[in-house]
């Protein structure tokens, strides 16, 4: 499976990808070095974007990021608008994430945004077209209040969706070793 387009990442196995509890040794791995995990949703009004187990998550909170690994204590939170970092098996990928709000549990981290944008998915000529759609209507003069906040808003989007593709194009998917 793939990201986006209508299709989930999910990972296999009758366990979900975690170790049978017992399985885990006293530094917190399981046996054959696997990490414990925590199953990510990431959830859009128009899709499930994402759903797999992952190693971290760090999250752009409205007040500042937030990182969730697996056993974090329960919290409800909301989102700002911000880039959403996965660790899974030494890889890291990006989502540029607007809004919404953030459910975590021990096992289980559930996003649901406003828009998810995974950062391999985003065209950058969209973006940039969108970001100089939003600076002229910022600099056409007279605004109503609500069309001022509405170009901000587009503005600020445009920018976190070049920079996360930007920074993928640049690095490329990163792993860690």
């Amino acid at each position: 499976a793939t990201f986006g387009g209508g299709s989930v990442r999910r990972s296999a196995g009758a366990t979900g990808g975690r170790a049978a509890s017992g399985d885990r040794t006293r530094h917190g791995h399981a046996t054959g070095e696997a990490l414990m995990t925590i199953l990510l949703e990431i959830v859009t009004p128009e899709r499930l974007a994402y759903s797999d187990e992952v190693d971290s998550v760090v999250l752009p909170g409205s007040e500042g990021e937030m990182g969730v690994l697996p056993h974090h204590a329960p919290l409800v939170s909301t989102l700002g608008i911000g880039e959403l970092r996965i660790r899974r098996g030494g890889a890291e990928e990006s989502f540029a994430i607007v809004g919404g709000f953030v459910q975590v549990r021990p096992d289980k981290v559930v996003v649901m945004a406003e828009t998810a944008d995974m950062a391999s998915e985003i065209d950058l000529e969209k973006a940039q077209e969108a970001r100089r759609e939003a600076e002229r209507a910022l600099e056409s003069g007279y605004h109503e209040a609500a069309d001022l906040a509405a170009a901000r808003a587009a503005l600020q989007q445009a920018l976190l969706r070049i920079r996360v593709a930007e920074r993928r194009h640049r690095e490329g998917p990163r792993r860690r070793g």
